[in-house]
């Protein structure tokens, strides 16, 4: 089939992206140790792609660009890559989640081997489907409204120039190094039903996912079917991660399409489907949408390093001194009073 090459492709551009997150996070790690360790480990850059894991600062910087006119210099990397991710998503469906998310890599990655493991997977009750879906929506308006609706924009700006929010990555750092209750729960939990379930996470919780999914249903791109092509085989709908009953509709318009071409790639009836524009149903090719997936992305992060708004303001002697006074887990007894 013409389309064949795309799983592999795609899946090597996930993991390309998994193993360079890992690396953030490693070299973040090592940004922090310096200081924590008093520089007995060696000083190493930070690395400005770790404000992708700060979601929240992304949403507050954004409503202080649209009141300011400009994009505050504590976290803009975040900014940046939020306003990247959304542009993917207008121009490519929701591409960025079968793409580049590592989450949704990870989850991925759990539901084949529970494939392999129980040759299928399983299926949650449809009305039970619909309201679970619910819950990442819910979500996202909670963040919505209280961010851009209840926050005044000097409110906004006292929090993103906070010491709090200058080291929000660190917290971060420190959330998931010192997981423990609740949400230690919820990861074993999700993961465990990632190998049964396809990419819960992902489908029932993220409001991030949520968010592109809105701007996604405006995105010119859907999975289109010719039904004087199509025999009616039901493969698409069954390699579809997000249910999407794809062999009765002509175009998807569903927010919940990922763009991941599982349908397309996997279809048996050349030309049946394809990734196409409303005009005269233009197809796009494959590789073309690979690589304007790569270039959107990429290419915003290069723009936003060009134009100055990449590198954060908080200097490292200022990360020092606030990483010292920020509690460590376990620590906080051991201090003198």
């Amino acid at each position: 089939m013409g389309n064949s090459f795309m799983q592999p492709l795609r899946i090597a551009i996930q993991w390309t992206y998994l193993f360079f997150t890992i690396w953030l996070g490693i070299r973040f790690y090592q940004f922090v140790s310096h200081f924590r360790s008093g520089g007995i480990e060696p000083p190493v850059p930070r690395p400005e792609g770790v404000e992708g894991f700060l979601p929240i600062a992304a949403l507050l910087g954004l409503k202080d660009w649209f009141n300011s006119g400009s994009i505050n210099p504590v976290h803009p990397a975040s900014v940046v890559i939020l306003v990247a991710v959304i542009l993917v998503s207008l121009l490519l469906r929701r591409s960025f989640c079968s793409w580049i998310c590592p989450i949704g890599t990870i989850e991925e990655l759990l539901w084949k081997c529970g494939f392999s493991l129980f040759k299928k997977n399983f299926l949650v009750n449809y009305w039970l489907d619909v309201a679970l879906r619910g819950i990442k929506y819910l979500l996202l308006a909670f963040f919505i409204f209280f961010i851009f609706i209840k926050m005044a924009p000097a409110q906004i700006a006292t929090f993103i120039d906070s010491d709090y929010n200058k080291i929000a990555d660190v917290r971060m750092l420190d959330f998931f190094l010192n997981l423990s209750g609740f949400s230690l729960w919820f990861i074993i939990i999700t993961l465990l039903a990632s190998l049964l379930v396809k990419n819960p996470f992902c489908r029932f919780l993220c409001p991030y996912g949520a968010l592109l999914g809105l701007f996604a249903f405006f995105s010119p791109l859907k999975v289109t079917r010719n039904k004087d092509v199509c025999i009616s085989c039901g493969v698409c709908n069954q390699f579809c991660p997000s249910r999407i009953p794809v062999m009765a509709l002509e175009r998807v318009h569903t927010p919940e399409c990922i763009g991941c071409w599982r349908c397309i790639s996997h279809c048996r009836a050349e030309g049946a489907l394809s990734m196409a524009l409303p005009v005269r149903k233009a197809a796009i090719p494959g590789i073309i949408f690979a690589l304007l997936v790569i270039l959107v992305f990429y290419g915003s992060t290069v723009i936003g390093k060009v134009t100055g708004n990449w590198k954060s303001a908080v200097t490292s002697e200022e990360y020092g001194t606030l990483i010292k006074n920020l509690p460590v887990k376990g620590e906080k007894d051991a201090r003198p009073r």
